[in-house]
């Protein structure tokens, strides 16, 4: 451990002599064969307004669309798979007629100067029987189910047993993935994000609490983070160079998600990860996400001294703490959740130093265009708490 904060402090040494100083939130940036206007990423948010076959729905088009001129959006988690529903009413992409849902609101991004990936989420079992096809149980590396309640259409339920994969269904869920990679073409999407943090299903197999595997995709370092690395040569494949991310979150430990020594695991990964041809590493955690503790290192600072690439930091930033890690090179661009929740115009608000709106947490999760494409624009503004 030693060695690695001696070598990640030679780096930021390094970084703040030969930083070019104008580099800060409102630069352009590339990102893969992206020309992005700033480095203010959109957060994947979980919003729960898509309809009851998981498509995407015109008050998304409208969200999205609204919140276009950020430098990139990463949409909501989104299943590659019927299998992979976690939510009563998230986004989906693994049919004709969510991908068609989808390009509308990827042509309304587009259409106004903006840039959006999918990010790509097996919930795994983080689920139910009661979302899922058949009432079948929810999938995992092993037979663990997770502490607590999720809820369903009408109820709240006890997490249960997942069905463990055996070794031979593992390679149909990759293959799931790369059905929806070839969707997101087909969706109008500028690329996809990997979800592998906060205890979804590539999470449960990179981490020692719920992988007890002994296979080929258990036990080891090479082991657990194999199926990650599968996902990514697939949809790599599919969408080709530099149009692929990842998010991670090393330490953190929502939805039970442990590990005996996360720094060795996450070092071991992100050494990996410098083998593909990613468009970024997504790192960090939100921290408006309440379960869970964070780790007791820095995660970004982690993944920076192993990973070689463009990195994207979340974590709670201000304008003026993100300006900082740009600068001294902690990160490439920084992601903001909530923030852009409440204000579609962030990007202006922090350019003009404007307040910002307050989001009601009571419309987070589910519900109409009340506390999601109501909150005022700038020019608009005549309170910064504009929602009762």
């Amino acid at each position: 451990m030693a060695s690695l904060l001696v070598k990640g402090a030679l780096r930021l040494k390094e970084s703040i002599m030969t930083i070019d100083m104008n580099i800060e939130l409102f630069s352009p940036v590339k990102l893969g064969s992206l020309e992005l206007n700033n480095r203010i990423v959109m957060s994947p948010l979980t919003r729960i307004r898509a309809d009851n076959n998981c498509v995407p729905t015109e008050m998304m088009v409208r969200y999205y669309s609204q919140r276009a001129s950020a430098g990139l959006i990463i949409t909501e988690g989104t299943h590659p798979s019927a299998m992979g529903r976690g939510y009563t009413y998230p986004p989906g992409l693994h049919t004709r007629e969510q991908a068609a849902g989808w390009r509308k609101v990827t042509d309304a991004v587009h259409a106004v100067g903006g840039h959006i990936f999918v990010q790509l989420m097996h919930a795994g079992r983080v689920s139910h029987s009661t979302l899922l096809p058949n009432n079948a149980l929810p999938v995992a590396p092993s037979a663990i189910a997770i502490k607590g309640e999720i809820h369903s259409f009408s109820d709240k339920y006890e997490f249960e047993v997942p069905h463990a994969l055996e070794t031979e269904e593992v390679a149909a869920v990759v293959e799931e993935y790369r059905k929806a990679a070839e969707l997101s073409i087909e969706a109008g999407f500028d690329g996809v994000e990997l979800h592998a943090a906060t205890g979804y299903l590539p999470n449960q197999f990179q981490v020692t609490g719920s992988n007890k595997r002994t296979d080929k995709y258990g036990g080891t370092l090479e082991n657990r983070s194999r199926f990650t690395l599968e996902l990514l040569e697939a949809l790599c494949s599919v969408r080709g160079d530099n149009k692929v991310g990842i998010k991670i979150g090393p330490g953190f430990t929502v939805n039970d998600t442990f590990d005996e020594k996360p720094e060795e695991t996450y070092s071991y990964l992100a050494d990996a990860l410098n083998a593909f041809p990613l468009a970024y590493v997504h790192v960090g955690y939100d921290s408006g996400y309440s379960r869970g503790t964070a780790p007791t290192f820095n995660a970004v600072d982690l993944i920076r001294s192993h990973y070689k690439g463009t990195l994207l930091a979340v974590g709670g930033f201000t304008k003026e703490s993100g300006e900082a890690a740009i600068v001294n090179g902690r990160a490439d661009l920084i992601v903001y959740g909530r923030p852009f929740i409440a204000n579609p115009d962030l990007v202006e608000r922090f350019r003009v130093g404007a307040p910002l709106n307050t989001p009601d947490v009571k419309t987070f999760y589910g519900g109409s265009e009340h506390g999601y494409t109501d909150y005022p624009l700038l020019d608009r503004a005549n309170s910064v708490n504009p929602i009762s």
